[in-house]
């Protein structure tokens, strides 16, 4: 019979293992919930934003819901792509284009659907430029994406008329009526159609990630693309794919964006990289590739944007960017940390 310490030594590791391996699994929806409930004894009441001064509120939620549609919106593919081991510094610009060309459609009489279609398409060609650069060309996803970033935003600028910040009603223009109903109004529980099809973004693309090939190549791309490759995966096409995906997601937070702004800004996706990576970081994909879930990234991005918004009434405007900052490097050396120790293993 085997001693008793014995047996305790072989069962503690194991019994720690399983802890280790739950926390990473659900860590986040702890952090989503101790953020909530900080908030939630928070004096608020300085901000516009909250009714009443309780984040609780039930129309302080559906504000932040509403204008978390892009960030939501985003944080799915944007997931995948990191999965497989690549990035795109050009998500923002890519954003701000899209909010640009569906705005300046509208404004000049294109109906709803037509222009919605339009500025999808456009974003998908963006993402494609990005595959086929990265894949094609062989540049460097940070270099290219950086090349990219400042080319779209240029051409951003470029389609907004001199002395014009954006493109808005004015000068004999006006926007439809039904402009604003996509981003801002509520249509269903008081919500957008724009913050329901993040919703239904992010349920595709969980099924994509956990019924697919893709979602299986994705990983195994990003995981180890020797053997992907040596298996006869044909891991550029995937890649090529994702980056499409990308460049759909960052048109339809565009398109979000302006509806909800009712204008077409081409600086509305200044800074949308940073907070995008922030997110998925979070939800704890690792940046090296190979392991992530789309769920855990929209949870990562409620967290965002709960904290973003409080930061509005609890931390000073010249700190928030700091608070960023700071938050991005703590989820980056918590990956790695977290990354390390699964290599030792």
């Amino acid at each position: 019979m085997m001693p008793k310490s014995s047996t305790l030594a072989q069962t503690s590791p194991t019994f720690a293992n399983h802890v280790g391996r739950f926390m990473r699994n659900y860590y986040i929806y702890f952090v989503l919930v101790l953020v909530v409930a900080l908030l939630s004894v928070a004096n608020l009441d300085k901000f516009d934003l909250f009714e009443r001064g309780n984040f609780l509120y039930e129309r302080n939620i559906i504000n932040i819901l509403r204008i978390s549609a892009p960030l939501l919106t985003l944080a799915g593919a944007f997931t995948l792509l990191m999965v497989s081991g690549y990035i795109d510094l050009s998500v923002g610009s890519a954003m701000s284009l899209s909010a640009v060309v569906y705005a300046m459609l509208a404004i000049n009489g294109v109906p709803f659907i037509p222009a919605f279609a339009i500025t999808v398409v456009v974003g998908a060609a963006l993402g494609l430029i990005n595959g086929i650069l990265v894949i094609r060309l062989k540049i460097t996803p940070v270099i290219a994406t950086l090349i990219t970033l400042s080319l779209y935003k240029g051409v951003a600028l470029l389609l907004v008329q001199d002395g014009v910040s954006a493109i808005k009603s004015g000068g004999g223009l006006k926007m439809p009526s039904w402009f604003n109903s996509y981003g801002r109004e509520g249509v269903l529980l008081g919500l957008p159609m724009a913050f329901w099809m993040a919703i239904a973004v992010i349920i595709a693309l969980v099924i994509v990630q956990n019924r697919t090939l893709l979602g299986k190549y994705a990983v195994a791309t990003g995981g180890n693309p020797t053997a992907a490759k040596l298996s006869g995966i044909s891991t550029g096409k995937i890649v090529i794919l994702i980056y499409v995906l990308v460049g759909i997601t960052a048109a339809l937070a565009g398109i979000a964006r302006s509806s909800f702004m009712s204008l077409g800004d081409p600086l509305s996706g200044d800074g949308m990289e940073l907070t995008v990576i922030l997110v998925v970081l979070l939800g704890g994909t690792a940046f090296s590739g190979g392991e992530g879930r789309v769920l855990r990234s929209f949870i990562g991005a409620l967290i965002i944007m709960a904290l973003t918004v409080g930061m509005l009434t609890l931390v000073p405007a010249y700190y928030q960017t700091l608070v960023i900052g700071a938050a991005l490097l703590a989820a980056a050396a918590s990956n790695h940390l977290v990354s390390r120790k699964e290599a030792s293993k």
